[in-house]
């Protein structure tokens, strides 16, 4: 049975060792390993290799701690020193991208020396702020970077909108609220410094950032804790620390300690409230605002105005890396896609400006400080931090084993989005390194076909092989096992890989790398995963957490009918035909048929092949107009696109307008609850829930504001 897991334990560390002997990626490296500065790469490989790659970069150079004769199978090699030991800022073109890295390299070095930073959910000039719990993760992997103490940090995994945006620098100094049973504390001067660190004190605790002191009791939910804490204590002395549930406030387990990080990365200090009542002087359209955070109440979207606050200077994620940082950009096509779109996006809001649209004005204050960085400005930075620069692409510049010198991406973006780079900015593509290609196919895709999986596995042992199996969870992973035993193959089933298997063996174990592959190392490797194994990664525990969002746009092939409109985001409106399947490589796979406009008169239909694994690219035409098909390739779709993109921006330029003449509008200001009011409330015979109290304070809290109240009240009923 798996067994529980400590920070420095490594899980697959014999599986890294055996990716490495493969000679590109141990010269790669060796590379990493030489002098900073002089290891410019630009790699091809599956995206099933990056996790190896960053650990072979990342991992100690010394000999593998977690090694134990007696977990190895007799005859298996001991682990090797396998890592150059360099530090990585491993950059992802999407969240969720990082999200699934950072855990498969969880597997492969120590649990505490790999971070995910997360980027914020709204844009730098938005009138919003981002969610607390986002802000916690962000300092805490901050404050690591800035204290490394005994265990820095190796592998700093982040999606490419956190490493363009500027943030107020010296983030991680800042000093988070701790408690352990034992400790002796004042409990008004510990109220008063989470009220600084913006905390929101209540009564009830119900929402990550808030706090509340009943008695000896202090309720606090930390943003990157799941559960609340609350600490009991007796006199000055922390007697006790438990999580609680927040639905009935009833306790759920001991707690060793109470670590309570800032919940946003721009606090209210005495310096930025001074600032924000100049402010609210010298700019009388912001007052609002500024009047707000003179008082230490914070609004959203006032970190949009830290320049201007007084806050500090602005810095970027890569500012706060340690010296000798290697930085792997993974697929650098997207990222520097998405780089241009969020560029783009954030000028165009700010252009929007929440503050002037209203008035056909231009903008009071310059707030240009916070909005993104360009890619080139970002690798402007790196090099003159002295850090190395390398990409991992699924198509490259290079064939195995040839080393050419690869063209220019910069070219390459302007070619995609029609504009040239900034003047004065460090080109992205004037790459003095090498091009490597590393000799490795993804694994197929098997849709739960074990007499496949069997067959393959079979051949790779003929060649002399190493074979794992890697699955989510310790049950079908036992599945396999007995699958592959079955067949009259000795697979052995483990928790941990901490050596590589011997040549000829078969291993099974847990994990959260998401795809296989086959490496032509000496001896070969054949990786295959569970969502090799079942032809798609499917709802994972890992995802069941997160926002639905996330996940409400995949269109379930089973659910359409011949004739059915759909959207294929690069392509525009087709009809669906129907679900074929087909042979390509040698592997079985499903397609979705979509059918396009035909390209000439009197031509049949073009028709389009999706994968199964891709119909994150599809959804359902919700349209009520019966409209005509695009053609494939042509431009009719991109025209559309560009005329909603306009329809949007008119749209939110009326709403700033409306929403400012609202704000101008003088409405009845209601005073503060009074003594009758609060009798009346208390003869109420009911309780009311959490969700029922905080509207009601949000409702008194508009009331009690000069303008009139825009809120709608929705609720069940009975």
């Amino acid at each position: 049975m798996p067994t529980s897991r400590g920070a420095d334990t490594v899980t697959l560390a014999g599986l890294l060792a055996a990716a490495l002997a493969e000679p590109t990626l141990a010269r790669a490296r060796d590379l990493a390993a030489g002098a900073p500065g002089d290891g410019q790469l630009d790699l091809t490989a599956p995206p099933a290799l990056r996790p190896f790659v960053v650990a072979a970069v990342a991992a100690d150079p010394a000999a593998d701690p977690n090694e134990a004769p007696a977990a190895a199978p007799v005859g298996a090699p001991a682990a090797v020193p396998v890592g150059a030991g360099r530090p990585v800022l491993a950059v992802t073109a999407t969240s969720r991208e990082a999200e699934d890295l950072a855990a498969a390299l969880a597997d492969l070095l120590p649990l505490d020396r790999v971070v995910c930073y997360p980027a914020w959910e709204t844009l730098p000039h938005e009138r919003l702020s981002p969610r607390s719990d986002t802000v916690g993760r962000r300092l805490a992997v901050l404050r690591r970077l800035a204290h490394p103490g005994d265990h820095p940090l190796r592998v700093v995994v982040a999606p490419v909108r956190s490493v363009l945006q500027p943030q107020i620098r010296g983030l991680g100094d800042l000093e988070p609220v701790r408690l352990r049973p034992g400790d002796s504390v004042d409990l008004e001067d510990l109220a008063r410094r989470l009220a600084d660190l913006a905390y929101a004190r209540v009564d009830l605790v119900t929402k990550r950032g808030e706090f509340a002191v009943r008695g000896g009791i202090l309720d606090v939910f930390p943003p990157t804790e799941e559960h609340p804490l609350r600490v009991e204590l007796w006199g000055d002395d922390v007697e006790e620390i438990r999580s609680f549930s927040v639905a009935d406030q009833r306790t759920l387990g001991a707690a060793d300690e109470l670590t309570a990080p800032p919940c946003r990365e721009l606090l209210l200090t005495p310096q930025v409230r001074e600032r924000a009542a100049e402010l609210a002087l010298a700019h009388p359209e912001l007052a609002e605002i500024a009047e707000r955070l003179a008082e230490g109440i914070p609004v959203e979207g006032m970190e949009s105005l830290a320049p201007v606050l007084g806050a500090g200077e602005l810095e970027l994620l890569i500012d706060c890396l340690p010296a000798r940082t290697v930085v792997l950009m993974c697929d650098p096509e997207r990222i520097r896609t998405r780089a241009h779109d969020l560029v783009r996006t954030s000028e165009e809001f700010r252009e929007a400006s929440w503050a002037a649209a209203a008035v056909g004005g231009k903008v009071p204050i310059d707030t240009g400080q916070v909005a993104f960085r360009t890619l080139a400005q970002v690798r402007g930075a790196a090099a003159g931090l002295g850090f190395d620069w390398w990409t991992i692409s699924p198509f490259g510049l290079a064939d195995a084993g040839a080393e050419p010198a690869g063209p220019d991406p910069v070219a390459e973006l302007a070619a995609i989005t029609g504009e040239q780079p900034p003047s004065g900015l460090p080109e992205i593509a004037d790459d003095p390194g090498e091009a490597w290609a590393l000799p490795a196919r993804a694994a197929a895709l098997y849709h739960g076909d074990t007499g496949r999986v069997v067959q393959d596995v079979k051949g790779a042992l003929a060649d002399g092989a190493r074979v794992v199996l890697v699955f989510a969870g310790h049950g079908p992973a036992q599945r396999a096992a007995e699958v592959l035993r079955d067949a009259g193959f000795g697979a052995e089933l483990t928790d941990a890989l901490p050596r590589p298997p011997a040549p000829g063996t078969i291993a099974v174990t847990t994990g959260a790398l998401d795809h296989g592959f086959t490496l032509d190392a000496r001896p070969p490797l054949l990786l295959l995963t569970g969502n090799d194994v079942t032809g798609g990664r499917g709802a994972s525990t890992r995802e069941l957490g997160r926002m639905p969002s996330r996940r409400r746009s995949t269109i379930d092939p089973l659910e359409l009918r011949a004739g059915d409109l759909v959207v294929h985001e690069q392509h525009g409106i087709g009809r669906y035909v129907e679900l074929v399947q087909r042979t390509v490589n040698g592997a079985l796979r499903e397609y979705v048929v979509i059918e396009y406009a035909a390209s000439r008169r009197g031509h049949p239909p073009d028709r389009l092949f999706v994968p199964t694994d891709a119909l994150d690219q599809l959804s359902r035409y919700v349209g009520g107009e019966n409209p005509a098909l695009h053609k494939l390739g042509g431009s009719d779709w991109q025209k559309a696109k560009a005329r909603a993109r306009r329809a949007v921006r008119e749209i939110a330029a009326q709403l700033i307008q409306l929403y400012a003449a609202r704000k101008a509008t003088k409405g009845h200001r209601y005073g503060p609850d009074t003594p009758w009011q609060r009798e009346l409330e208390d003869a109420f015979p009911w309780a009311e829930t959490p969700d029922q109290l905080s509207a009601i304070d949000e409702v008194k809290s508009d009331m009690e504001q000069p303008v009139p109240m825009d809120r709608l009240i929705c609720g069940d009923v009975g």
